[in-house]
């Protein structure tokens, strides 16, 4: 009958041990059930469980495997292990599998701590844990990035409670908790659609041209509530934009101008664009400053409202139908299916009420430093880091991000 033993190795990393170690077991037709790595600090964490058959029986190969590991100077510990522990741990493989990520500034043990509680008191056991940002520099800043992996698998007895529960945590310690199942489509999405205002851009472009015709803070106030949905987009957004008439034509280059990408903005289409994404503008806002913006950083499409302008002056209308939180439901799903896509390979981000049709039509929905209503209803959200976290919740790491850029060698206009 054969044998089964979990070997655990432990030790400074070198090249080839891989190698080494299993040809000595290959020399006695082992077979292996499982294998796994991870290397910190060029220190090696070494874990295979192997099946050494009958006719081979297991002392030699403990014997060789042992002298070489201690010539190696690596410590390490043999387990025998049961037919019926295998089969128990083999069919708890088939349990869901979800990832958690931990997006902070960064990364203190005490969030780690958390985290790993809410797994277990929902019944999730932590597979595998990976940091997906660079290691970070002891000088670090507070401006930093920073991203752990954790792979979860079991049955959560109710999921809304856990994400509450993730949500709570992440207020608390001004960090940002992603929960999402890990499935076939999460490193395959193709498609990546933004809100404009607030979210592509640190500003609220309507705003901005109320301060220029000196209706600040009338159209400030009705765009305050229509983001916390306490007005309907359509008519809070018709009424603002009849407080613009008469403007003058050239204010919209002037605004245009001062206008300031969102933290990671930049990073993260390019990072899309070198990994094959498409990528969309939806916005309540105006068509010229998304064309502005698709111009600056080769966005492929943008659906915005055309401004109507007349003789040199902003008329106070639009031109056609008014893109609202439906129509951009709508367009996301007309998008898709012109590329040819599952909503399911869409990403969607925005940080307001009209945004949440879209955000809910997605495979993954983002509520990007979003009002707390939005925060509250989207199934993720990022609050404490810049768009290019959104990378992190698709599970690239940076080192592959960084990599694509190189070799794609992006322009603006690329």
């Amino acid at each position: 009958m054969s044998e089964l033993v979990l070997i655990n190795v432990s030790g400074r990393d070198k090249p080839g041990l891989t190698s080494e170690i299993t040809g000595i077991m290959g020399r006695y037709d082992v077979r292996i059930l499982d294998i796994g790595q991870a290397v910190i600090h060029d220190h090696l964490t070494w874990g295979i469980l192997i099946e050494i058959p009958d006719e081979s029986k297991a002392s030699p190969v403990i014997r060789d495997l042992l002298f070489r590991f201690h010539a190696l100077d690596l410590q390490v510990r043999f387990a025998p292990i049961t037919i019926e522990e295998y089969h128990s741990w083999a069919e708890g493989r088939n349990r869901a599998c979800y990832i958690v990520t931990l997006l902070s500034r960064d990364i203190k043990a005490e969030q780690i701590a958390k985290v790993s509680a809410i797994t277990a008191r929902h019944g999730l056991n932590i597979d595998n844990i990976s940091r997906l940002s660079a290691r970070p520099s002891l000088n670090a800043t507070s401006d930093g990035i920073a991203c752990v992996e954790f792979s979860v698998r079991g049955t959560p007895q109710d999921l809304e409670l856990l994400r509450a529960d993730f949500l709570h945590i992440a207020g608390e310690m001004n960090v940002d908790i992603a929960f999402q199942e890990d499935s076939i489509f999460r490193r395959n999405r193709r498609l990546v659609v933004f809100d404009m205002d607030s979210t592509l851009i640190e500003a609220e472009v309507i705003d901005e041209l109320a301060q220029e015709a000196g209706v600040g803070a009338q159209v400030a106030e009705i765009t305050e509530r229509a983001m916390q949905g306490e007005l309907d987009f359509s008519q809070s957004f018709a009424e603002r934009l009849s407080l613009l008439k008469g403007l003058d034509e050239a204010v919209l280059e002037r605004v245009a101008s001062r206008l300031k990408m969102t933290e990671g903005a930049e990073r993260l289409i390019r990072s899309l664009k070198a990994l094959g994404y498409r990528t969309a503008i939806l916005s309540g806002g105006f068509t010229y400053f998304a064309q502005h913006l698709q111009n600056k950083l080769g966005i492929d499409y943008v659906y915005a409202n055309e401004l109507e302008i007349l003789d040199g002056k902003v008329t106070g209308e639009v031109s056609g139908q008014i893109v609202d939180g439906k129509r951009k439901a709508e367009l996301l799903l007309e998008i898709a299916e012109k590329e040819h896509i599952s909503r399911e390979q869409v990403i969607a981000v925005g940080d307001g009420a009209n945004d949440l049709p879209m955000l809910s039509q997605a495979g993954l929905g983002v509520a990007f430093r979003a009002k707390p209503l939005v925060k509250e209803s989207a199934r993720h959200a990022i609050s404490t880091l810049g768009l290019d976290a959104i990378l992190y919740l698709i599970g690239f790491r940076e080192s592959e991000t960084n990599q694509g850029l190189k070799n794609a060698q992006l322009s603006p206009k690329s």
